[in-house]
């Protein structure tokens, strides 16, 4: 049975009319999701999502997974986008290693500075709840600088905007009308904290993404935002402990399916099909993690015992291996700050790191050298 979702009102644009599709609220109705349509992808994913939260225990420290999962959903969110930065990209930038891409790396640490907030919020007794208020805080950190400055930052906008096309009237997508977003997203925070929820809470934030993207309600950044709020609700509703998916690595490869079945949710009403792919995504996605750090936790490891059994180790080697997962790109000068210690004992210990094959030298020059764990980026960056 066909479903519509939504109805179409007209509406005028430079100078242009057309008319702007305005969704009907969650969940869809007319008829209902049926739970058979989902219900087999939905436990896949719930134990996908289980396991990878079981398995980051093989690590020492799990801020070396969060580490590398935020940079991870970070840079392939942005790249979805057309931004063109590279994981080594980020960590020559925290190293202080100058770049030619600047502004590229600028977005993708927007995203992650977002991020953080909308997290430290969700985890503070104090902080705001997962709301309109703080998706709006987001985006003014998100669009902070100069390729953001003249899109509103922080603000839900003012005028119709339009998806595809050079002009409104030849648009492959209007969004609905300026004066209609607030209670459209009014609707979709009030889903997000009902009780007890209507449906699945992985078939909730599939819809949820779905419906934000329709409304878009800033003038840029929609897609970044929508996606953020995803790794967002999987936190507010528990279902990861910590936020070690990245789910765009998927949504990346699958980019032209991932925008059809978005467009088939308003034009045919094919929320079960988006459901399904949603589901999936996640349940590859979490594999996909689950291996990274089965990887991680071998390679880290093995190269522990390589430092272990050389009779040259000393504290502030080991010191400065267990720092390279959340710094693997770095100076001697970086390595004395981090260990507080003098730039001989630094340097000695990365020339230890050094000849046991652990890191290596990037530049090849005698002075201004940079160093990198270069395994551990490699391994990281297969997702790109």
């Amino acid at each position: 049975m066909a479903r519509n979702s939504g109805t179409y009102v007209t509406t005028t644009t430079l100078g242009e009319t057309v008319r702007a599709f305005v969704p009907h609220p969650l969940p869809p109705s007319a008829p209902e999701l049926s739970p058979t349509s989902y219900e087999t992808q939905n436990r896949a994913a719930e134990m996908a999502l289980s396991r990878l939260s079981a398995v980051s225990g093989l690590v020492p420290s799990v801020e070396w997974l969060l580490y590398s999962a935020v940079r991870k959903e970070a840079l392939l969110t942005s790249q979805i986008e057309g931004t063109q930065a590279t994981l080594a990209d980020l960590f020559d930038q925290e190293a202080g290693i100058a770049l030619n891409n600047r502004d590229d790396v600028e977005e993708v640490t927007n995203y992650m500075r977002a991020f953080r907030l909308v997290r430290d919020n969700l985890r503070d007794a104090h902080g705001l709840p997962l709301s309109v208020r703080l998706i709006c805080d987001a985006h003014r950190i998100l669009l902070n600088g100069a390729r953001g400055a003249n899109k509103q930052p922080g603000e839900l906008r003012q005028s119709q905007n339009w998806i595809g096309g050079s002009r409104p009237r030849n648009a492959v997508f209007v969004p609905p009308p300026p004066e209609q977003v607030p209670q459209l997203l009014s609707d979709l925070e009030r889903l997000i904290h009902v009780e007890p929820l209507p449906l699945p809470p992985l078939v909730i934030i599939a819809l949820i993404h779905a419906q934000f993207e329709t409304v878009h309600p800033f003038l840029d950044g929609n897609g970044r935002i929508g996606r953020l709020l995803i790794t967002a609700l999987l936190e507010h509703w528990r279902l990861l402990k910590e936020p070690l998916l990245y789910l765009s690595g998927y949504l990346k490869r699958n980019q032209r399916e991932y925008y059809r079945l978005l467009s088939a949710t308003r034009t045919d009403g094919a929320w079960e099909e988006w459901v399904r792919f949603f589901l999936v995504a996640v349940t590859e996605a979490a594999a996909e993690a689950e291996r990274s750090v089965v990887d991680v936790a071998t390679l880290v490891t093995n190269d522990r015992r390589r430092l272990l059994d050389s009779p040259n180790a000393n504290a502030a080697a080991f010191r400065l291996f267990e720092l390279l997962p959340m710094m693997p790109r770095f100076t001697v000068e970086k390595a004395r700050q981090q260990l507080s210690t003098s730039y001989p004992t630094a340097n000695a210990a990365v020339r230890l790191l050094t000849d046991l094959g652990i890191v290596m030298e990037m530049t090849g020059q005698q002075r201004k050298r940079t160093f990198g764990y270069q395994s551990y980026i490699e391994m990281l960056a297969r997702t790109e």
